[in-house]
Parts: C-alpha cells; sequence; structure tokens
C-alpha cells in the first residue's frame, strides 16, 4: 500500500526545517519530489536505508538525498538513545532550469553536488562538525531571507570538503552512469546495456583498443573497483530495483539481471547489501509514503 501525503513545504515556500528531539524513528520508509538534507545526532545503531544502501551509523549522520524517486529512511536498528536530535531540511530546487543560479559560476560546487547527490551522499565526520553549529541553529532563523542564506551557506560548505559517499547504486537510482574518462564511460554504457548478458574482460577492452591487464588496471585507478566488482554492483542495483517494483520472484530476478545461479545471487547480494533478497523485499513491503 503506498499513502500520499501532503508535503509541509507550502506552495510559495521555498524551505522547510524541522527541528525535534526524540526517543525513536517512527516514520516509514518514502520519497519525495523536493531536496533533502537530513541531519541525525545522538542515534548511534540506528540503520539508514537509502536506496538499496543500508548501513548502520554512528553518532552523527548527514545525508543529502536530490532524487524524487530514491525511497529513504531511518530505523530504530540498535539505537537505544532516548534523546535523538534530528534536523530535516527539505528545500526546493528546479533543475531542469538551465538559466537557473546553479547553474552559474559561483554555484557550480553546489551543482556538482546536487548531481551526486541524486545517489544520495553521505558526508564524513570532518564535513558535519564544519556544519554542525549552522545545522543546529537553522530552526532559529525567523527571518526567510537569513534562514535561506544560512541553508546556501551549509550547502557551499559542504560541497568543498572531501571524503563524501554515494550510497545507492546508480542503477537503482536510476541514475545515469558518469565518468571523466571517454573509454571508461563508453564502458559503463555498454555494461548498463548489457548487464543481463555474459561480459568478459577481452570483450571490452578491446572496445577501448586496451590490453587486458592494461584496461583492467585502468578501469580500478579510475572507479575505484576492479570490472567484476563493477559488474555485480550493476546487476545488483537492478535485483533491487526488481524487488521493489515487482512481484517477480527470486529466481526470475536473479537471471533476468544476469547471474547464473539462484545460490551464487543470494551470496553476493546478502555480502553486498547486508541482507538476503527476501529480507530486502520485505523492508520495502512496509508501507511506503511518497511525499
Amino acid at each position: 500500500m503506498v499513502l500520499h501525503e501532503i508535503t509541509p513545504l507550502a506552495e510559495r515556500d521555498f524551505m522547510y526545517v524541522a527541528d525535534r528531539h526524540k526517543k525513536e524513528f517512527t516514520y516509514p520508509i518514502h520519497c519525495h519530489e523536493i531536496f533533502e538534507l537530513n541531519f541525525v545526532e545522538n542515534a548511534a545503531g540506528c540503520r539508514r536505508t537509502v536506496g538499496d544502501s543500508s548501513e548502520e551509523i554512528g553518532q552523527y549522520d548527514l545525508v543529502l538525498i536530490t532524487s524524487p524517486d530514491l525511497e529513504h529512511v531511518w530505523e530504530q536498528h540498535e539505537c537505544h538513545s532516548d534523546d535523538i536530535h534530528e534536523v530535516t531540511v527539505q528545500f526546493f530546487v528546479d533543475f531542469n532550469d538551465e538559466h537557473s543560479i546553479y547553474h552559474t559560476n559561483p554555484f557550480s560546487s553546489i551543482y556538482k553536488m546536487f548531481l551526486r547527490a541524486r545517489k544520495g551522499l553521505a558526508f564524513p565526520l570532518s564535513a558535519i562538525m564544519q556544519v554542525y553549529p549552522l545545522i543546529t541553529r537553522l530552526s532559529t532563523i525567523q527571518e526567510g531571507f537569513y534562514a535561506v542564506t544560512e541553508l546556501f551557506t551549509i550547502l557551499y560548505e559542504l560541497s568543498k570538503q572531501d571524503g563524501a559517499r554515494e550510497l545507492a547504486s546508480s542503477a537503482f537510482a536510476k541514475v545515469s552512469v558518469e565518468s571523466d574518462s571517454r573509454r571508461v564511460l563508453k564502458v559503463k554504457h555498454f555494461i548498463e546495456e548489457n548487464y543481463r548478458d555474459e561480459l568478459r574482460l577481452g570483450q571490452l577492452s578491446s572496445m577501448v583498443g586496451m590490453t587486458d591487464s592494461a584496461f583492467s588496471r585502468f578501469f580500478k585507478q579510475r572507479t575505484g573497483k576492479s570490472l567484476n566488482e563493477y559488474i555485480v554492483d550493476v546487476r545488483l542495483g537492478h535485483a533491487a530495483r526488481l524487488l521493489v517494483d515487482t512481484t517477480h520472484t527470486i529466481s526470475e530476478i536473479c537471471y533476468e539481471t544476469g547471474f547464473n545461479t539462484v545460490c551464487n545471487f543470494n551470496r553476493l547480494f546478502k555480502k553486498r547489501k547486508g541482507c538476503n533478497p527476501t529480507d530486502f523485499r520485505g523492508k520495502y513491503r512496509k508501507t511506503k509514503i511518497i511525499v
């Protein structure tokens, strides 16, 4: 069952801030069209799920989400705190307007961050501490103009920090693949279009005119993953999407996404996602709210 709720962001408002202290996480998995920056403090042991990424968080957590289709939730899990502090900032950005300020030079780093955050972007502790005073006082600013100015300061400071991690896979988040290398991008596009089929190293390396060993090193240097790891991640991302969006059996999804055996599919899924495909689907079978 999917419930549709009205967002607290009014039609003529740019942003909405909710600053609250609570004893537990109760909001179900959801997605929404507006952008969201979510800060959580004093909630070690909470499980954060963004797309097909599921992680147990530490004392501090800060995530930016800029995709309307990316499901996310913070769940109680092993969190035993009786004073969880959460600040949720939702704001509207028209990404389709090429003439907006986000496409100008002063905002270029923020724009690039927004692009990465389509898969959910988790910031390291150093970045969180950099903007901590700004986030925790944001809800106290009464004048709308100054609140918006403070938000842009937070976003700008975050966009300059190193170490932010993309959470969901491109396949699950339905985000087009990108690369700063023309050869890597060509191979990524081919994998995305043919992940259901058998993919061989020789086939892919010959596409870009490189030997197998040279291409393997080149791909790992440019992506941080081996070719085989990347292919498995693409297949698992599509599999996770099918688990959420369809009623296909685990076996059907296994073979539809290029895996040879259900046993191997289950093993790799649990290794990468932290749970088996059945449990992953069950988690998304909870009431999902589209805000």
